[in-house]
């Protein structure tokens, strides 16, 4: 890959070309869903960590200090998987396995994943609630967090989780380029988002509805059976071409200065990396509070059924709008598709300033789940259709995750800190810390130019219609 001169630097350019082997035929339905189904595997677990798990652990943990420990838990996660799969992608699509580039390091990815969640749980398992920091400094209160044990043996299992999750993500990321022909990824990216939403669906409704009331060991268990079990149907069900040959070794240094892609000379990928940068920096302010949202502006001490019932309907438009939006972005043009999901989730963002009952949020919320769906259908597809070469996938697919994993350790940390800086009150329970309604407002009015403006940029890429 070039870097900012346009001069050739890596042996990356060595690569072979990989031919599919599903080339000049169609893909059946079935192929669609075992490329995809590991989607829902690593969907479901983030479905219940993030939108039930984690804000429950940490409010049992640190039930007043909350915003501050959930916004720094996620953006230690998100900074982890800023890395891996740099280094990830790279290695695989240098893989010479008989198995195929990609599918050794998802099944890595997956026992490194079982290891992290099983820290989580022996935390949980021996964790006792954590007085106020009494610190007047976000420095001062996340320090205080790490003079106890259980958070951290917590912390190192959830950084855990993100190290084995993103090994086989970014090898995972290289599957619909190396597999699907251009004319198809639209399609592709469709049951992508299908398999996405589904999984954070079951995920979150599973935990939250069916499992609301079990011990927490018992939802690690299902977690943990669930993803190897969804994965086994990628690992075992799609084919993957061997390299002919081993590759050279990667030369580090070189490497790193290729991870450059040229603005200049690759305009409209890197167009698409910020307006991905921005609906992400937009959605993850808003995603890990949801739950906390529910106790601290529409007053339900016990969140879990109502989050579980808004993420259940949010996923059920965006599944709906998802394999809709992916068709039709083949039909009438990425960009269109992206312009109207935007603009009407930047609309709905606004709505939950002002929503104060459990019906209102919901039906706030699958308006925004149709047009997150729709949204995400065409990411993927808009990613492919810009990447600079095709050989190398794993790499700057990697490159482009960057534009996720970034605002994740960005925005939740931030938000936390926005919401937190509004101030807390008490309510009839004097035990019970609330945060503030201003706070959440400046929340969402920051997801909503975040989704404004990744439309309005995106008016730059010429490539892609």
């Amino acid at each position: 890959m070039p870097s900012s001169n346009d001069t050739v630097h890596d042996d990356d350019l060595a690569l072979p070309s990989v031919p599919s082997p599903y080339a000049g035929k169609p893909l059946m339905a079935s192929d669609h869903f075992k490329i995809s189904a590991y989607w829902f595997a690593t969907n479901f677990l983030w479905g219940a960590l993030l939108v039930i798990m984690l804000p429950g652990e940490i409010k049992s943990m640190i039930p007043k200090d909350r915003i501050t420990a959930l916004g720094l838990l996620t953006g230690l996660g998100a900074f982890a998987a800023l890395v891996v799969p740099l280094i990830v992608g790279a290695l695989s699509d240098r893989c010479a396995s008989p198995w195929g580039r990609r599918r050794p390091y998802i099944a890595t990815g997956v026992v490194v994943n079982l290891v992290g969640l099983t820290m989580m749980c022996v935390a949980n398992l021996i964790s006792k609630p954590m007085e106020a920091s009494g610190s007047t400094s976000y420095l001062g209160t996340v320090l205080f967090f790490f003079t106890h044990p259980t958070f951290i043996l917590f912390t190192f299992g959830y950084l855990t989780v993100n190290l084995g999750n993103n090994i086989a993500s970014a090898a995972y990321s290289g599957v619909i380029p190396d597999l699907v022909e251009q004319q198809h990824r639209g399609l592709a990216s469709g049951y992508m988002a299908l398999m996405s939403q589904l999984g954070t669906l079951f995920g979150a409704v599973g935990c939250g509805l069916l499992l609301g009331k079990q011990p927490e060991v018992v939802k690690y268990a299902v977690v943990g059976i669930a993803l190897i079990g969804i994965a086994l149907i990628t690992l075992l069900g799609i084919k993957e071409t061997p390299l002919s040959s081993k590759p050279e070794k990667i030369h580090w240094p070189s490497y790193i200065k290729s991870l450059w892609i040229s603005p200049k000379r690759y305009p409209d990928f890197a167009w698409v990396w910020i307006t991905r940068a921005l609906v992400m920096l937009g959605f993850y302010s808003v995603l890990p509070f949801l739950n906390y949202y529910f106790i601290d502006v529409i007053g339900i001490e016990k969140p879990e059924l109502p989050v579980a019932e808004l993420t259940g309907l949010m996923l059920i438009t965006s599944s709906i709008s998802g394999i809709y939006g992916g068709v039709l972005s083949d039909k009438i043009g990425r960009k269109r598709v992206v312009y109207i999901a935007n603009v009407a989730i930047a609309l709905i963002s606004i709505s939950f300033i002002f929503c104060r009952t459990i019906p209102q949020v919901l039906v706030a919320g699958m308006i925004f789940g149709l047009g997150f769906g729709a949204y995400t259908s065409v990411d993927w597809a808009l990613g492919t259709d810009v990447l600079p070469s095709k050989k190398n996938a794993g790499k700057e697919m990697a490159v482009w995750h960057i534009a996720m994993t970034l605002p994740q350790a960005i925005a939740a940390p931030f938000a936390g800190e926005l919401i937190s800086w509004f101030g807390k009150t008490k309510g009839p329970d004097p035990e019970i810390v609330h945060y503030t309604i201003p706070g959440y407002s400046a929340v969402f009015v920051l997801c909503a130019v975040c989704f404004s403006l990744g439309a309005y940029f995106l008016r730059n890429v010429r490539s892609v219609r």
